[in-house]
């Protein structure tokens, strides 16, 4: 999920004394000079699996090891928790908390479900909503868990979809955007795709107090194999998303899109050598409201590109090896890679040889 943006006067107000006294002195005088704080999971060189919270500068602030390779993070800034999931098909999430006041807290899915890599908590914090697949019956659902009772599953409704991956919550507080990306899979056969030829991605509105369906739309029939997966929204509401083809590697759809109460679904006309770039494949999106801009990046295209919100426009593209988790700052965005590089919004980069970034960056907020 992608948050208000919080700096770091916010970060230390909302951790307390608590959390920055167990810092290292190198972690205090590196969070006491950031200006933003982000989260994204990673894989050490040695094959360990973690989270890190760190800032701008690429300074560590907090790490914390997982079981296994982590995917997207979301926030809770009533609580200061954050709760970083899976890669599909996980069983398990982490709720972690940067303050400190409390250990980390495993969710694992119950039997017949596997985790998607995203999820969102209520505006009170009340409530953890993830995307999961209901496996035998090739049903994408919404576990919804009681974060003020140890993170209890309470119940569940339908994506009305297969394959659902991220979802976000609206400005209303009570609408759930979610992306169904189409593709079947099932935890016997691994990530393998099952339903290629038949896929049907698709975009749900659905009330989250009643898991009740609102709108349901598709992409044209002849898109059918273009899974919709990633998205955020920019300062005028409107919803950005970012596609995955699995059809011919010689077609070259769209793969970035917008979708609007009044508009509906829409791809976004880029520029040949822009689209041809990404390779089929866009791994994340972010919004950055404060400068008008959307940034898209793919990591199998190893390159990323900044679009004006207003009107699609490109306005900067980027080659960049295994670039994937985007977060905004300043009037740009943060970017990280694959292998270990941390690009700032001047173009300046910073290498963690220890570290591969995994898919997505939080801003903290």
């Amino acid at each position: 999920m992608r948050t208000p943006l919080l700096g770091r006067r916010d970060f230390l107000r909302a951790a307390g004394a608590g959390f920055i006294a167990a810092l290292a002195p190198r972690q205090a005088a590196a969070l006491a000079s950031a200006d933003a704080v982000f989260a994204t999971a990673y894989q050490r060189r040695d094959g360990a699996y973690g989270v890190a919270v760190l800032t701008e500068a690429g300074d560590l602030v907090h790490t914390l090891e997982l079981p296994d390779r982590g995917h997207d993070i979301t926030y809770d800034p009533v609580s200061g928790r954050s709760v970083v999931f899976a890669r599909q098909p996980g069983t398990f999430a982490t709720v972690f908390d940067h303050r400190g006041k409390t250990e980390p807290l495993t969710i694992a899915s119950v039997e017949g479900r596997h985790f998607y890599g995203h999820g969102v908590f209520s505006p009170d914090g009340a409530i953890l909503y993830a995307t999961e697949n209901d496996f035998d019956r090739a049903a994408g659902m919404v576990g919804v868990y009681d974060a003020r009772e140890g993170f209890r599953r309470i119940g569940e409704f339908p994506t009305q979809g297969i394959g659902p991956h991220e979802l976000l919550l609206l400005a209303d507080g009570r609408t759930l955007a979610i992306a169904n990306g189409g593709i079947e899979t099932h935890p016997d056969y691994g990530r393998a795709k099952l339903n290629l030829p038949t896929m049907q991605p698709s975009f749900v509105l659905v009330d989250r107090l009643h898991g009740d369906l609102v709108e349901k739309h598709a992409l044209p029939s002849d898109l059918h194999q273009l899974s919709i997966r990633h998205m955020a929204v920019d300062g005028a509401e409107k919803i950005w998303f970012g596609c995955q083809y699995e059809g011919p590697q010689s077609d070259r759809p769209g793969l970035v899109g917008t979708f609007s109460r009044k508009g509906g679904l829409k791809l976004v006309d880029l520029p040949a050598g822009v689209l041809g770039g990404f390779r089929n494949y866009i791994g994340s999106v972010a919004s950055n409201p404060q400068s008008g801009t959307v940034a898209v990046s793919s990591p199998q295209g190893n390159s990323y590109a900044v679009l004006d919100a207003a009107d699609g426009r490109v306005l900067a593209a980027r080659s960049l090896v295994e670039v994937c988790g985007l977060a905004a700052e300043g009037d740009g965005f943060v970017a990280t890679t694959g292998t270990g590089e941390i690009v700032k919004p001047d173009g300046s980069e910073l290498t963690r040889a220890d570290y591969v970034w995994d898919n997505h960056m939080l801003r903290i907020g």
